[in-house]
């Protein structure tokens, strides 16, 4: 039997980045020690680059994210044993800042998955002999702007092709597989049906538990053919005063107990850098708050019809904040004067990161299709 902890997005930021840089980890993470010290390995969304000598940002779309070397050492005096990689944010500061990160959790003996100088090392299955028994774990995250190539670095896709063969590999040769994945839509507590439909084919083909984050906000959980799936866990530590995210301070870290083919979880709700730059436990009013709103979410993952509507009903309060993008000039003339470049571009250059996220990542294109489509039914 071996028991393990999964825990969502970290960034050592703000207050608590003033404190990482004192060395001051016994005030933001003391807690979370304690949680750590009773299990056996633990896993936590590393979601920056560690500050590479002379920072490079590369171009993308939203904030580049990056920390002190503290920030991973805070990391070990947790308790944590290994860094998830695979998110979008990982290759924020390109092969130099991979580079620095790898470098600086080897240093504090951090195990990494998800993420490496290249495509070959970004996929890699993480193989873990603990307590005798051998975890797997398969990281990947959806297509933003850190995807590695076979020549850069950065983390790894979510390819539910290539996850499959991870998967199947990681059945033979492993006592327990475990698959992370970074994904879904950024403030909104439920999965998407993709998604629902994604990770449940991954347990099909033998994950013995599968774990969403990305969101900044938490989600719900269930269990499929006896293996849970956990939909968002919302940040560890990821302090961001300005945020429009209303959940953005709660969420919960994943305890998995694995013994003889079964899995046993358990949650551990918190709010993290609220009043205070610390992660503390939820208790009392505030817990109950939390279960009887978690409840109504898993009611809803459990009917396809009710997480279809609730999609819909997002997509369509959310269809409105891409009419500022979206200005093409229309018409044969039209285009071929565009052609020939003799009317001005619409779209200045800070555009095309945007249209490039758009585009690429998952979870954004399927609220691009939906704007595309309703445009399609009012004319």
């Amino acid at each position: 039997m071996i028991k393990i902890i999964v825990a969502g997005d970290y960034v050592p930021t703000g207050r608590v980045g003033k404190l990482v840089e004192e060395r001051q980890y016994e005030q933001v993470f003391g807690e979370v020690r304690k949680l750590c010290e009773s299990h056996d390995f633990n896993l936590v969304n590393f979601e920056c680059a560690v500050w590479p000598q002379t920072p490079c940002p590369i171009v993308k779309n939203g904030p580049h994210l990056a920390c002190h070397a503290n920030g991973v050492e805070m990391l070990a005096y947790a308790g944590f044993h290994c860094a998830c990689l695979a998110n979008n944010h990982f290759y924020d500061y390109g092969d130099d800042g991979v580079s620095s990160t790898l470098d600086v959790l080897g240093k504090y003996h951090l195990d990494h998955v998800g993420g490496g100088a290249n495509l070959k090392e970004a996929s890699s299955t993480l193989f873990k002999k603990v307590k005798g028994e051998t975890l797997a774990v398969i990281n990947c995250t959806e297509h933003e702007f850190s995807i590695a190539t076979n020549v850069s670095g950065g983390a790894n896709p979510l390819n539910p092709i290539a996850q499959y063969h991870a998967i199947k590999e990681a059945r033979e040769k492993a006592d327990h597989v475990l698959v992370i994945v970074h994904g879904g839509v950024e403030g909104y507590g439920m999965p998407t049906p993709r998604m629902v439909e994604t990770y449940r084919f991954f347990v099909d083909l033998g994950a013995d538990a599968v774990v969403n984050h990305h969101q900044h906000c938490y989600s719900g959980y269930e269990t499929y053919k006896g293996k849970p799936i956990f939909y968002g866990l919302g940040n560890l530590c990821m302090e961001m005063p300005n945020s429009r995210i209303k959940k953005w301070e709660e969420g919960y870290a994943v305890g998995l107990t694995f013994d003889a083919g079964k899995v046993d979880f358990k949650i551990f709700p918190y709010v993290e850098c609220k009043e205070t730059p610390d992660i503390r436990f939820m208790e009392g009013e505030k817990l109950g708050l939390f279960e009887e709103n978690l409840k109504q979410i898993n009611q809803v993952i459990a009917s396809p019809q009710a997480l279809e509507e609730a999609y819909l009903k997002y997509l369509e309060r959310v269809d409105e904040l891409y009419h500022a993008l979206f200005t093409p000039y229309a018409g044969r003339w039209m285009e071929a004067l565009c052609e020939k470049r003799l009317l001005p571009t619409l779209f200045p250059k800070a555009k095309w990161p945007k249209m490039l996220n758009l585009i690429e990542c998952e979870s954004h294109r399927e609220k691009l299709t939906h704007f595309i489509r309703n445009r399609l039914k009012k004319q």
